[in-house]
């Protein structure tokens, strides 16, 4: 027998002792489970028929309690046990993808490591049948080549010698085969994998993990880590098994899932990668997209433009008009010398605009003034403003208590001396007292009441305070514009989408905030797409967050940046300890592919790029006559990919509008989907979509829809072309009417 065929043996006999193993653990777990439940019932029974459901009796009180708190440990444990069966399942059809031996220092024995998704070990004899992708030994795997190796553990930096690396493809239970792998995780896999069709929701890549990704998904020295990556080089995915790592390791730092959150570009995006963390074992996990944030914040008071309504319109008024003031507004709105108004405005207000008064009650002098105005302006421990105005009115009217209460007990004197009509007195002295006390309120809000609405407004509605609060700072050439443009729509309670950040930021400076303290870490992906306050109103809501931020300058929209973006984000956020990595190689699009898209960017502009190499089909660009004919040509690829057994073809527009517009027509001669923005979710088969709410996804086919001259010729819808172009990963094709883009 050769040394394949008896390492192959082995193997298998490794394989069937695992499986077994995992059935048999499963098959406890369930008698455990069974009998918890059981247990259970029994307990809320004993609950339900021994304790009393309604008493102020002390004793009984507490009796309730400890029913109750020993039904919360049995529930806790119930849970634990059925989440343990359902990673155990998980196991039986690919219980591990990797293997080294480890040879440590000091040590003449070979441990052979097996890397899988979850630990696995036999709690009686301490054997260890799989180790979790995320235990610290598991990074030699991923990491090392033959020979010396080191990982870090509990007590210190551990060394030894790799002998054998080793990679599996294992599948519903079967070995389907290895192969021994020197250096890295080979392409092998990675070509085995990436030929594959992809999937209507992201999967996760721990088979694949590489060395430079692992780097960042391992990373605890840093408080703010961000990442530079090309289109397909796994930021999301990367991200996302970074948060698993965090919250395997987080057993020790108390980091729990409730205390982690993603900002996603949008809604679609959100729905896309929901199942990857739940594949790792990590539940409820928050996400969020920034116009939930401030419309939650708002409350509908300003209307309900979203980033998707903005985007439609710039590509709309960018094709009508090159000079459209709505992008400078953008730019002005959510930019660093804006932040620097807005704080002018607020310590502006505190100083000069908050007309404090004398406050009598009664004729007796409360307070001065000058002595309201000190107290507010010393204001060491930094209480937010309205917080500030509020103990103010408090504590005046606490003041004002005692002498209301003399006052009464005088009237009701004279009511005692009165001759009849005594009730009819008293409840008049009473409601007369009443009346003064809310008078007296209503006085003091007129300096304790600051809305940051009405701030903001007033903001735009004085031209002279405006010029003032931005002395050295250089409004921008069309200001007159973007005022007049504001103050109309703040009139209608209405504002543009870029007016959300500034007022939250006005919201959360005047008010404070509270409703995130839990949240310890933050992930905020597509980082291009936010302007330097929306990063500001991030600081402001996780105050005590650490943050993993993500973006590719490339694939940005709404405006012209550079890696100077991410010097800014490292500014505002300010942490302690910041690192800045770039991944610089793609893993979605084939060589081909790849090669045509990076011609799509500007000399200037240019990445380190590289891809790997897997080959396929030339990307096709194709002329025809009328949108009709595109229909029609679409409707015959449709079908020819689908015959091919391509899973997800995307016929990609540049705008919501035309998209609807082209599901309206192919809708009728083939089964198709239009992904909307609100609620819209990615399936296997046709679908539809705008070029800009398809970043962040892939496809094994993308159609791009009419790439003409009048459609695609600014840099803004180079922009647009590049990011749907970059979502193919096995064929794309560019169809056309009239004159081509001179982008392509």
């Amino acid at each position: 027998m050769d040394l394949y065929h008896e390492n192959h043996q082995e193997e298998i006999e490794y394989l069937r002792e695992t499986i077994a193993f995992i059935k048999e653990e499963v098959e406890r777990e369930e008698g455990d489970l069974a009998e918890k439940k059981s247990d259970l019932i029994a307990a809320r029974k004993d609950v339900y028929e021994n304790t009393v459901h309604i008493s102020s009796d002390f004793e009984s009180l507490v009796d309730m309690n400890l029913y109750h708190s020993q039904i919360n440990n049995q529930i806790s444990n119930y849970n634990t046990n059925s989440q343990r069966i359902k990673k155990l399942k998980k196991m039986i059809s690919t219980p591990y993808f990797g293997r080294f031996d480890f040879i440590e220092t000091g040590f003449s024995e070979k441990e052979k490591i097996y890397i899988g998704l979850y630990n696995l070990m036999d709690r009686n004899t301490g054997q260890v049948y799989v180790y979790d992708w995320r235990a610290p030994i598991s990074s030699v795997f991923y990491r090392y080549e033959l020979g010396k190796a080191m990982y870090d553990t509990p007590v210190g930096i551990s060394r030894g010698d790799v002998s054998l690396k080793r990679q599996y493809q294992i599948r519903n239970s079967k070995l389907k085969y290895f192969f021994d792998c020197s250096v890295r995780i080979t392409d092998e896999i990675l070509q085995e994998v990436l030929s594959h069709n992809t999937s209507p929701k992201m999967k996760n890549i721990i088979e694949t993990i590489q060395k430079e990704q692992d780097v960042i998904i391992r990373d605890r020295e840093h408080e703010l880590l961000i990442v530079q990556g090309v289109a397909g080089s796994g930021k999301t995915s990367i991200a996302l098994h970074r948060i698993a790592f965090l919250l395997y390791e987080g057993l020790n730092s108390n980091l729990q899932s409730n205390n982690v959150i993603i900002i996603s570009p949008n809604a679609v995006f959100s729905h896309y990668i929901s199942s990857v963390l739940p594949e790792l074992g990590e539940e409820n996990v928050r996400q969020s997209i920034f116009d939930d944030l401030v419309l939650d914040a708002f409350k509908g008071r300003f209307g309900e433009e979203t980033r998707d309504m903005q985007l439609e319109t710039l590509i709309h008024s960018r094709a009508k008009n090159e000079g459209d003031p709505r992008w400078q507004s953008i730019d002005f709105k959510g930019s660093r010398m804006f932040k620097q108004i807005l704080d002018r405005l607020l310590w502006h207000y505190a100083h000069s605009l908050i007309v404090f008064e004398d406050v009598y009650y009664n004729g007796t002098i409360i307070a001065t003034r000058q002595q309201l105005k000190n107290r507010f302006l010393h204001n060491e421990i930094g209480i937010p403003m309205a917080k500030q105005l509020k103990i103010i009115e408090k504590t005046l009217l606490e003041k004002v208590h005692p002498l209301q209460k003399k006052r009464l007990k005088r009237l009701e004197k004279i009511v005692a001396k009165s001759e009849g009509h005594e009730f009819e007195i008293k409840s008049f002295s009473r409601l007369l007292a009443i009346k003064q006390a809310k008078a007296f309120r209503e006085r003091i809000q007129r300096f304790t009441n600051v809305d940051y609405g009405q701030l903001y407004e007033l903001l735009f509605n004085n031209r002279g305070l405006l010029v003032k609060l931005s002395r050295g700072l250089g409004l921008p050439e069309n200001i007159e514009e973007i005022v007049t443009t504001t103050q109309q729509n703040l009139q209608k309670g209405q504002v543009h989408y870029e007016d959300y950040a500034p007022l939250l930021y006005l919201k959360l400076k005047i008010e404070g905030n509270h409703l995130f303290s839990e949240i310890k870490h933050v992930v905020i992906d597509e980082a291009q797409d936010y302007f330097p306050l929306q990063y500001e109103v991030f600081k402001l809501l996780y105050k005590n967050a650490t943050y993993t931020v993500l973006g590719d300058i490339q694939q940005t929209i709404e405006k012209t940046i550079d890696r100077t973006l991410y010097e800014d984000i490292s500014e505002i956020l300010n942490k302690r300890n910041t690192v800045k990595l770039s991944l610089d190689k793609g893993y979605r699009s084939t060589r081909e592919i790849n090669t045509f898209t990076q011609k799509l960017l500007d000399e200037g502009t240019k990445q380190n790029h590289c891809s790997i190499e897997r080959h396929g089909e030339e990307p096709l660009v194709l002329h025809r006559e009328t949108s009709e004919s595109i229909d029609e040509a679409i409707i015959k690829d449709i079908a020819h990919f689908t015959e091919q057994g391509y899973e997800s073809i995307a016929v990609i527009c540049k705008t919501q509008n035309d998209a609807e517009k082209v599901y309206c027509r192919l809708k009728k001669s083939v089964q198709i989907t239009l992904i909307k923005p609100r609620g819209g979710e990615v399936i296997k088969g046709a679908l539809v979509i705008p070029s800009y709410m398809a970043k962040g996804l892939e496809f094994d086919v993308v159609i791009v829809y009419d790439v003409n001259k009048e459609n695609y010729s600014s840099d803004f819808d180079q922009k647009l072309l590049y990011i749907a172009c970059t979502r193919a990963l096995h064929r794309l094709v560019i169809y056309y009417q009239g004159d081509k883009s001179p982008l392509i």
